[in-house]
């Protein structure tokens, strides 16, 4: 993506980073019963899964139980809880809390998950309120505490509506002793799938924040609910996988937030639902993970920004060289080449680092991905551009944990698609082609016995620049719609015929946010009208 007047951009997705546990759920007989298991903590952690918090008698908000939860490096000190549920259901949730920074809300609940968050001195209480999808059997509901702040306290949780029909699940109660006493509550039964928390419909979006340019500077806190990821572009290379993030100053871009305000603003996106994470490289970017140590610095560094903000996750927009392939790497399911071993490492210690909440989006343009069909990397005698079909390795190895992949369908040359016929940029033929490749699944260099494949509709969000001014490839949202008509209901398709009929994919994604604005939001507009938002 660049950063000058003509921009492409990215929409990645967000889920906080959230450790979600299993709990022990009660059974409840009337609409208006708190479905949650000792909602008073009067039993201790009786009912909860909870990690840096414990039981205490005082503070309390009533009774003469409730919990403290300590945040510790990466640990918000959560405490959660699995409760049966009905499909199709109403619930609302609510909780008194006490301290910085505490968070409330609920995964798994097949629709949009909620979250909502206060900060304040005195007891406090959360609200907010959800419905499940079709199939929801059962939600995690929990309650955390934030990076770097202190103490929280947590008192008198209720989640009321229809009582789900499945029995409660057993629990164990195990204590392990330290410097402090932790008790530790696991639990066996139905258990909740990992979620991006996303809606079924998501618009992905690059927020300018470390760069000026003509479209003009957004704060974070300004930016419109119909944005569901935020991506912050950008964070760039210290050199030897060091990874830094610099907001924009003052001089360069006019009406910056301060510190203190983008912090606050993220917080706020994030207690709205809306998941920010921090987008790294762009067309001005290089990144090169080319040994252990270098990935080592790329997990530490990018880490850090990810703990100082507060972020839900990742996007990798790796461009120009970052990528590419040595001489005789020739199967993408077992990559060879030093810079994608080592970037496929990074991530995958990321995630495990911030667990099944953490967010990864990728980025990659055409010729990283799509191009992989006619050409992939050197080839066999070593003439061809290195860098083609060069992301496939890292999305094919991270196919389990991609929360989006968003590949730029604009500032491309043409493409050669399923149908062996050349596409190109400016209409909708272009976006149908390079998507179907993206939902079908794809020899990589004509190669049937290595076969790249399809990704889940979820997975995918097409990208296009917000405006003409924003990057090579732009097209009308009549013919954006049109694509979209194609890929989601087999409608509309002109001369492609695609592969299947998706109409769970998940959205689009676009560069970017600023531009939108400078077009009074046509594409944010668009969107929701199109998908029903």
């Amino acid at each position: 993506m660049t950063r000058r007047p003509l921009l492409h951009v990215l929409a990645g997705i967000t889920a906080t980073a959230l450790v979600t546990l299993a709990i022990v759920a009660q059974p409840a007989t009337g609409a208006t019963a708190n479905l949650a298991a000792n909602p008073g903590f009067e039993s201790g952690l009786s009912g909860w899964t909870c990690s840096a918090a414990a039981a205490v008698t005082a503070p309390t908000h009533s009774g003469a139980g409730a919990v403290a939860g300590t945040p510790a490096g990466q640990n918000f000190a959560q405490c959660s809880q699995q409760v049966s549920v009905q499909p199709n259901s109403q619930y609302s949730l609510s909780a008194w809390v006490q301290g910085s920074y505490v968070y409330l809300g609920a995964t798994g609940t097949g629709t949009t998950d909620p979250q909502t968050w206060t900060s304040s001195s005195s007891w406090q209480q959360l609200s907010t309120s959800f419905t499940t999808g079709a199939s929801t059997t059962s939600v995690t509901i929990y309650v955390h505490g934030w990076y770097g702040q202190p103490t929280y306290y947590l008192d008198d949780v209720s989640l009321t509506g229809p009582a789900g029909n499945q029995p409660p699940p057993t629990t164990t109660t195990t204590t392990t002793t330290t410097t402090t006493t932790t008790t530790t509550t696991t639990t066996t039964g139905p258990t909740t799938p990992p979620s991006s928390g996303l809606p079924a419909h998501a618009l992905v979006g690059y927020l300018h924040t470390s760069f000026g340019n003509g479209s003009g500077y957004e704060p974070i806190a300004s930016v419109p609910a119909a944005w569901n990821v935020i991506d912050l572009a950008f964070a760039d290379s210290a050199g030897n996988g060091n990874i830094v993030f610099n907001r924009c100053s003052a001089s360069e871009c006019a009406g910056v937030e301060s510190d203190a305000d983008f912090l606050a603003g993220i917080k706020a996106q994030q207690a709205k639902g809306k998941k920010v994470v921090i987008s790294i490289g762009g067309a001005n970017g290089e990144v090169q993970l080319t040994s252990a140590a270098a990935a080592t610095n790329f997990v530490n560094s990018v880490g850090a920004i990810i703990d100082k903000w507060g972020l839900d996750g990742v996007d990798i927009d790796f461009e120009n060289q970052s990528l590419s392939l040595q001489a005789g790497d020739s199967d993408f399911r077992s990559p060879t080449t030093p810079v994608v071993v080592n970037l496929i490492s990074a991530l995958k210690q990321l995630k495990a680092r911030y667990g099944a909440r953490f967010v990864l989006t990728m980025a990659p343009e055409t010729f990283f991905v799509q191009l992989g069909y006619q050409f992939y990397g050197p080839g066999p005698n070593n003439a061809q551009d290195p860098r083609a079909g060069a992301f496939l390795p890292v999305i094919y190895a991270l196919r389990d944990s991609l929360t989006l992949l968003t590949v730029q369908d604009y500032n491309s040359g043409p493409i050669m698609g399923l149908d062996n016929q050349y596409h190109q940029m400016g209409g909708a033929d272009f976006h149908i082609a390079m998507t179907d490749m993206l939902l079908t699944g794809f020899p990589v260099a004509g190669n049937t016995s290595r076969v790249f494949p399809a990704l889940s509709p979820g997975q995918v969000a097409i990208g296009v620049p917000a405006n003409q001014n924003a990057g090579n490839g732009w097209i009308s949202t009549g013919a954006l719609d049109q694509a979209l008509d194609c890929l989601t209901k087999n409608t509309n398709c002109g001369g492609y015929a695609v592969h299947g009929t998706h109409p769970d994919l998940r959205g689009l994604m676009t560069w970017s946010i600023n531009w939108d604005k400078f077009n009074n939001w046509e594409f944010a507009t668009n969107f929701t009208s199109y998908f029903g938002g």
